[in-house]
């Protein structure tokens, strides 16, 4: 067990601080209008956990408020074109999120007459929920006594309990260890534990005398918090390589295309590639044109590195089935993720 004689966290400490220092979030009910009975939107928790991972609260903030203005209910983001999701969620990466996001929601308006049911169990089941996502909607709206673990408590527990080996090794242990401290203010508890991680327990800095976790901190106690938590031995990430190939008509329009509804990206707005490999063959033009070589792109997924090298060229309006033709000045409006605006952009056409 990497976790030596595990003592509980003070949760009345932790909330203590909560109450004074709470972040200020829009999907948020503060520390003091929750204790009047006001009670947390479930669809704004949960549109803003599923937002939030993998991406930070700066850069979530301006999604969540578009996206609320936008679908300001379940309902409406249940009735929105999945197309009009994905667009407004470019940016954000991890498209299968957006796709999910849109299949909940008609999951709950379909199976559970637009309420969002009310336990961590229940909430599992629904498309796109996962166990962190579950509990958290549990505990913060429902005050559901149930451990909330994601990266920031990884680092906040494997520091208070100096865990000596990754964090993924122990994620159990760690679960098990936090649950015996939740306490009837679930949610304040968990979304404390949250701030503590994100303001205070931070990845490259520990504000340790400020912390009301400091007192029965091993990592403090070691001299060294910044030494957890121990890292894990990193995979080297493959390489991909291929091209892309950005068309214009003879008005200046983009031919554009859907990728598969299966798959990385699935679904979303690109402009013709080959296939992706380990090794970069010969580009095979898909019209027949004057193509121009205008440099590579380097994009990072989870998985792999992608090097992508850009051809443009002029070509004939017609000819060229499943997809479709794009102004300029519409680019803004597609559903294109990152990478796609990186290679427009490396072909001059960064609108």
């Amino acid at each position: 067990m990497p976790l030596a004689a595990p003592h509980p966290i003070d949760a009345q400490a932790v909330l203590a601080w909560y109450d004074l220092h709470a972040r200020d979030l829009p999907w948020r009910v503060p520390p003091a209008e929750r204790k009047t009975g006001v009670r947390p939107d479930p669809y704004e928790v949960w549109l803003s956990e599923v937002m939030l991972q993998q991406t930070t609260v700066a850069a979530v903030k301006t999604y969540f408020l578009r996206f609320t203005s936008l679908w300001p209910r379940v309902e409406d983001l249940a009735a929105a074109p999945l197309d009009a999701v994905l667009r407004e969620w470019a940016g954000l990466g991890y498209y299968a999120r957006a796709r999910n996001l849109h299949a909940c929601a008609q999951t709950i308006i379909r199976d559970h007459g637009g309420v969002f049911p009310g336990s961590a169990a229940e909430l599992q089941a629904l498309p796109g929920i996962g166990a962190y996502t579950s509990a958290a909607i549990a505990a913060i709206c429902f005050d559901e006594r149930v451990a909330v673990l994601d990266g920031n408590l990884d680092r906040v527990l494997a520091r208070y309990y100096a865990l000596d080996v990754p964090v993924r090794e122990a994620k159990d242990e760690l679960r098990a260890a936090l649950q015996t401290a939740v306490p009837e203010r679930a949610g304040d508890f968990a979304q404390a534990m949250m701030d503590l991680g994100a303001t205070i327990c931070a990845p490259r800095n520990a504000s340790c005398l400020i912390c009301p976790l400091q007192p029965e901190c091993v990592a403090l106690k070691s001299g060294n918090p910044l030494a957890f938590p121990v890292k894990p031995v990193k995979a080297e990430r493959p390489l991909r390589k291929g091209h892309a190939f950005v068309m214009t008509d003879a008005t200046g329009d983009v031919y554009l295309q859907t990728r598969p509804a299966k798959g990385l990206l699935a679904a979303m707005t690109e402009v013709p590639t080959s296939e992706w490999s380990a090794e970069l063959g010969e580009p095979s033009y898909p019209a027949a044109a004057p193509w121009q070589h205008r440099g590579q792109v380097v994009h990072i997924f989870t998985h792999f590195r992608l090097e992508l090298e850009v051809w443009s060229a002029m070509v004939a309006a017609d000819g060229l089935d499943g997809g479709w033709w794009s102004a300029p000045s519409a680019l803004r409006g597609e559903a294109l993720p990152t990478l796609f605006r990186k290679v427009l952009a490396q072909a001059g056409l960064d609108h």
